[in-house]
């Protein structure tokens, strides 16, 4: 009973947890623009991070070590330390847009400017990472964020959620008024928001966190084959809403505010509440990962004693690089960037790297020295391989069409 029990919060954690500030962006935006037509996308996203974070939980499983400390000593120093420092960079970007997430879900819920809400939520976030249990943080934050179940909710309580949503869903191209270029680089956003680089260091760390060993596989996978794509499910009701409320209008989203409408006006007062909930919860757990994903990467690189539970005395320089890393991603902010805008760049710049990210991870699973009879099968590296042609073609073409389409205006 208890290890059903904590497969279940697993996959219940893996649900609220897979969608961020580039889902909730990136779907409303899609939403808006191109209706349902880009719903395959969130699909093919969500079977590639099942892919590879199934990688991740089976290479820490079998070697109790965290897959970017296995690239260093697999691919060697310099290989990793181009990992390293693209990896950080694009995780300085993310956790600054996810304190943004986090501001601007403060700023609906009490009229106060965003800016005033970053130094708090950044100094709050810092003290949460600091004094907060692992699994605490995991479960809490995880679950919370099954209150965005309020948008799927939404779309069946919308007009327009019939045949008209299955059209759009059916027919994948460009929506009248738009190009293959604009539909392009929202296909990028998209496909690069559901495999963020910080998802896979975040789950393979935490899995040695957590001292996951042989007899946890099958807990992994069902978190892994259950949770995100039911968190998948969650990024297209979020899709569909916007569809049903901006798309019509011919409206552009420029601010969380219009990601959390659909609800109000579907359930009302209440759906309202519930929505902000869900967007300050999705963005601060994903703060959370994030921020402990770019200490993750530094410490294991250089070998540091690393580890959430391990104390600050006996790990100072990963502690160090995680406050530094809540300064940075709050000064982002504070220079008055747009959060909506620096999600967007974001998001292109995550899918610039991806082939750093996934490629090793392909590399690593595959080798017999740390993971013996449990290599990739046939199967797994037929997907991994197909994706990673997939990532190389969405990491050429995102600047150019980043460029060229004037970041999707």
């Amino acid at each position: 009973m208890k290890k059903f029990f904590a497969v279940t919060l697993g996959i219940l954690t893996a649900i609220g947890g897979f969608v961020d500030v580039g889902d909730l962006v990136a779907s409303s935006l899609s939403g808006a623009r191109f209706g349902l037509a880009l719903a395959w996308v969130v699909v093919v996203g969500v079977v590639g991070i099942c892919a590879y974070a199934e990688m991740c939980g089976r290479v820490v499983a079998i070697s109790n070590r965290p897959v970017f400390d296995l690239v260093r000593e697999r691919l060697g120093a310099r290989v990793s330390l181009l990992n390293l420092v693209a990896s950080y960079l694009v995780n300085l970007l993310t956790l600054g847009a996810e304190l943004g997430g986090v501001a601007l879900a403060l700023q609906l819920a009490t009229s106060v400017s965003y800016l005033l809400w970053v130094p708090v939520a950044a100094f709050v976030l810092w003290v949460v990472l600091w004094r907060v249990k692992f699994e605490t943080l995991e479960r809490v934050f995880g679950l919370l964020g099954l209150t965005l179940v309020i948008f799927a909710v939404a779309v069946f309580r919308l007009p327009g959620h019939g045949p008209e949503l299955w059209h759009q869903a059916l027919s994948p191209v460009p929506t009248h008024g738009e190009n293959w270029n604009t539909y392009g680089y929202f296909a990028i956003s998209l496909f690069a928001s559901a495999m963020t680089p910080y998802e896979v260091f975040f789950f393979s760390s935490g899995g040695v966190e957590e001292k996951w060993g042989p007899r946890e596989l099958s807990e992994m996978r069902s978190n892994v084959f259950v949770g995100f794509p039911l968190g998948g499910g969650l990024a297209l009701a979020l899709m569909a809403v916007a569809a049903q409320v901006y798309h019509p209008l011919n409206v552009k989203l420029d601010t969380l505010g219009q990601v959390a409408l659909p609800a109000a006006l579907a359930v009302g007062k209440l759906g309202l509440a519930i929505a902000i909930l869900a967007l300050f919860a999705v963005t601060f757990g994903a703060a959370m990962e994030t921020g402990l994903s770019s200490a993750y990467v530094v410490a294991q690189h250089f070998g540091w004693a690393w580890g959430k539970l391990v104390p600050p005395r006996r790990a100072a320089r990963f502690h160090t690089v995680l406050l530094v890393s809540v300064l940075v991603g709050a000064a982002v902010l504070l220079t008055t960037i747009n959060p909506i805008q620096l999600t967007e760049y974001m998001l292109v710049f995550s899918a610039v790297v991806l082939p750093l990210t996934y490629l090793p991870i392909l590399v690593v699973a595959n080798d017999r020295r740390y993971l013996q009879d449990h290599v990739n099968g046939k199967l797994a590296n037929t997907v991994g391989v197909v994706y990673l042609v997939v990532i190389v073609v969405a990491a050429v073409a995102a600047v150019p069409l980043m460029i060229v389409t004037g970041a999707g205006g």
